[in-house]
């Protein structure tokens, strides 16, 4: 293997960050733009089902793997009344949506999004309207939902056709609420004591829920992190996640700075588990809350299309970012530091699912595909099952204009001790030298090369279209083991997933 430079990593099965809960690979789907109509709902469409959800699109979102999708917002749930999207859909009203400025016709709600999950093989985190509405609304929707029968609520459901419960586990207390963007926007007090009131109301309906606090929009929010802290203070009690919101860009066009924009979310994270474990000993409490890192993704290759958008049509293409290789590649690495943190994040959701800043994309001639960060995605929610282990990464290291010593080689690293199977990713930020990982794997006898999968393109611009993909993977990585060590070949500027797998020959 010829290279030039070179990076370590020394693995051993016993240094655990911790098992890695499947729903981190979750996703998201707003009633926003075309996402839901046009998106997963299309009726007249050549391969739609029997309740008007396209299989092409279904296909697509098992080939992801996807545990569990956020439902019905974002910013559009803090306006939305759900007993608008129930009942016979021809008799459902069309309201003004305030969050996007459209028109919402509520011909799917959520009996039929519960119903698309399962098709899916999706759980679903539903959550709730705490900024217009608040405990009454939401205690109602959960006992509409979780709750069996002999109820006003739960009758209803039945007679909806649902006679069993959907038994909806995981619930979001709203949505961003210190944003000032947001309809019925909350400082953190406001937020905290409506979170804490309406989460002990709907435990009540059905104690076995989980329950998500917003955390802040982003970390540039002037109040972060003291938001979190103070409605931790209130809702402690009540909550058992905090959510974590973040988009990136590159829209200065500087490629190095871009990606080491996965270290500000590293930072992000660390920061709101010191908040949370500082609530922690404030109240002597010995509940440790996790994390749900619930908006993450890139965002801002749409935003000037967006500006153009007439205001109230139904389903515009709103946010249809048109993703390129070098996203690719920082969609990797958040993947990487949400891997890296496995022991407190939990949940986690890539907003969004289908054409509104999505791996997902289909267009009005019923044609579909897979955007360039469809496959970092997949190849992390399916070959990154089991426990993520601590590896010890000796890189080289480069500065950009906001971050100093990024390192060239981010990587995290699975075992699936079930399976016997050992999977390592791995970002090479360097824009011009391959360099070469030696990977110490003495604590792995026995184990051989399954395959070495990269994603790799001389253009970092080069983008997936409908009628050409340009940027895939190809499993013809060049890796080798000899003598308990691991060499893998990173090309420049590549994705890389890298198995093994014990031989018991």
């Amino acid at each position: 293997m010829v290279n030039q430079w070179k990076a370590k990593m020394l693995l051993d099965k016993n240094y655990k960050i911790g098992v890695i809960d499947k729903r981190i690979y979750g996703s998201f789907i707003e009633h926003l733009g075309r996402a839901v109509y046009g998106g997963i709902y299309e009726p007249n469409h050549p391969e739609a089902d029997e309740q008007g959800f396209r299989k092409d699109v279904i296909n697509l979102v098992k080939e992801l793997q996807v545990p569990i999708v956020r439902y019905p917002g974002g910013n559009m749930v803090s306006g939305y009344h759900w007993e608008d999207g129930i009942g016979n859909a021809s008799d459902r009203p069309r309201r003004l949506e305030l969050a996007w400025r459209t028109i919402e016709t509520n011909e799917v709600g959520t009996n039929e999004f519960m119903d698309w999950s399962k098709k899916v093989h999706a759980d679903v985190m539903m959550a709730v309207n705490l900024g217009t509405r608040g405990i009454d609304a939401a205690r109602n929707l959960i006992e509409y939902t979780n709750h069996s029968h002999g109820t006003y609520w739960s009758d209803l459901r039945r007679s909806h056709g649902y006679e069993n419960p959907h038994n909806i586990k995981t619930w979001c207390l709203g949505n961003e609420m210190d944003g000032p963007w947001q309809v019925g926007h909350k400082t953190a007090v406001e937020y905290g004591r409506i979170a804490q009131e309406t989460g002990k109301a709907m435990k009540l309906v059905d104690s076995s829920i989980e329950l998500v606090a917003c955390g802040s929009s982003n970390t540039d929010m002037p109040t972060f992190p003291e938001y979190e802290a103070t409605v931790l203070d209130l809702a402690y009690d009540e909550v058992d996640y905090i959510s974590l919101h973040q988009y990136y860009g590159n829209k200065s066009d500087d490629t190095p700075n871009y990606l080491a924009k996965s270290m500000d979310m590293d930072h992000f994270i660390q920061t709101v588990i010191s908040t949370c474990d500082y609530i922690k000993a404030k109240k002597r409490s010995k509940k440790k809350i996790m994390l749900s890192f619930d908006e993450w993704n890139v965002w801002y290759h749409s935003n000037e299309a967006d500006q153009k958008v007439e205001p109230w049509s139904v389903a515009p293409p709103l946010l249809e970012d048109i993703y390129n290789f070098e996203d690719a590649l920082l969609v990797g690495s958040m993947l990487i530091t949400l891997l890296k943190h496995a022991d407190r994040v939990k949940m986690a959701c890539m907003a969004q699912l289908v054409n509104v800043i999505a791996p997902i994309m289909t267009d009005n001639q019923g044609s579909s595909w897979r955007q360039s960060i469809f496959y970092p995605y997949k190849h992390v929610s399916v070959f990154g099952r089991g426990i993520s282990l601590h590896s010890i990464i000796d890189s080289p290291k480069y500065d950009s204009k906001d971050f100093a010593d990024v390192p060239y080689i981010d990587s995290a690293v699975v075992y699936n001790e079930e399976k016997e199977e050992l999977t390592i990713f791995a970002v090479n930020k360097h824009l011009e030298e391959n360099i070469v990982l030696d990977v110490d794997i003495r604590s792995f006898q026995g184990y051989e090369l399954i395959e070495h999968i990269v994603l790799e393109n001389n253009d970092l611009k080069a983008t997936n279209t409908v009628h050409r993909s340009n940027v895939v993977p190809h499993n013809q990585g060049e890796s080798v083991i000899e003598d308990g060590e691991l060499q893998i070949q990173c090309t420049s500027a590549s994705w890389n997933v890298i198995r093994l797998r014990k031989n018991h020959e």
